[in-house]
Parts: structure tokens; sequence; C-alpha cells
């Protein structure tokens, strides 16, 4: 049974129970998420930018789109429509796969993880994590890996709160440490 199965039986009656909700469309949902990389290193490298691109399309199924840069910022070397960025935004069916993917073989493959901080947590109940590298993701072989550089991953809820957040998540199988 795949995690969007498991909540829409099993996660949502135990966060109605838990969180004490009477109508199930008032439950904290997942809505999308957005996995993005800076390009920083791609200035001075435009082989970088596409190593980049690859790593993301392979890890989530789906090409990037790149972000520009709005302002002009002379200490960072960084003129108006520069290429700054790549991101994905998943939805629907690929969402619930990364997701799935993400917790269940994606952190146990991470070096030295003690679980993740509820810091990460912000007051809407959203959840942002960052990864030094992309070599735990299982479509990554390390010995096809040139360069490693990191991932950002934040993940969108319809929880409001910063409490009803972490209960989604506890309930969705994230590892945190407090």
């Amino acid at each position: 049974m795949n995690l969007r199965e498991r909540y829409n039986t099993e996660i949502a009656k135990q966060l109605q129970s838990d969180l004490k909700i009477k109508s199930v469309m008032a439950l904290p949902k997942v809505t999308a998420i957005t996995v993005a990389v800076g390009l920083s290193q791609g200035i001075k490298d435009p082989k970088f930018n596409e190593n980049a691109e690859k790593v993301l399309q392979r890890i989530t199924g789906q090409k990037p789109v790149k972000t520009k840069a709005r302002l002009s910022i002379s200490n960072f070397k960084i003129r108006k429509g520069m290429e700054v960025g790549m991101r994905v935004t998943l939805r629907g069916d690929r969402m619930w796969d990364f997701l799935d993917k993400l917790v269940n073989v994606t952190f146990p493959r991470i070096r030295d993880f003690r679980g993740i901080s509820s810091k990460h947590i912000d007051a809407n109940g959203n959840l942002s994590i960052g990864f030094k590298e992309f070599l735990a993701f299982p479509e990554i072989e390390p010995d096809d890996v040139e360069r490693t550089h990191g991932l950002q991953v934040n993940i969108s809820t319809t929880a409001g709160k910063r409490d009803v957040g972490l209960a989604l998540f506890k309930h969705l199988g994230f590892p945190f440490k407090d």
C-alpha cells in the first residue's frame, strides 16, 4: 500500500481523532513539494548547470524550471536576468510517490542521520529540508556523479499551524529527533 492510500484509509482517521477535528475536509493535507537547486557554482562553470538539471530531472521525474535573478547584486556578481536556480514543483501522484520515497528510502540512506529537527516546520505547518548532497536519493548512482551539490525540499501543507503540521508529518512517517 502506497503512502497516498495509507493517508486516505489510516492516517486521516488517526489525525482526525488526535487533533479532534470534526470534518474530514478540515484535515491537513500535503498540497505540493518543491525541490530546488541554487546555481551559484554555475556562474563560473556552465557545465554545472547541465549536471544540476539532469540530477533534478532524474530525482523528480520532471523537467526543472530555471529561475532568474530579479535584481542585480554586485557583491555576488549577479546581474538581473541571470539564471540563479532551478526548481521542480510536484503535485498529485508524483508528489505522493516522492514523499513515499523520501520517507522510506532517502532518509535511511543519509549518512549520520539522526532525524529532522522540528524547527524545520514554519508557522504555517510547511516543512523545509536541506540536503548537503543528493547522493542519498535512490535514482543517483555515485559512480556517475562528477560533482555534488545541495538540494532544498519544501513540503507545503494546508495545516495552517505549526503543531498541526508537525502532527501531519509525524503521522506520515517523517523521522523527527525531538
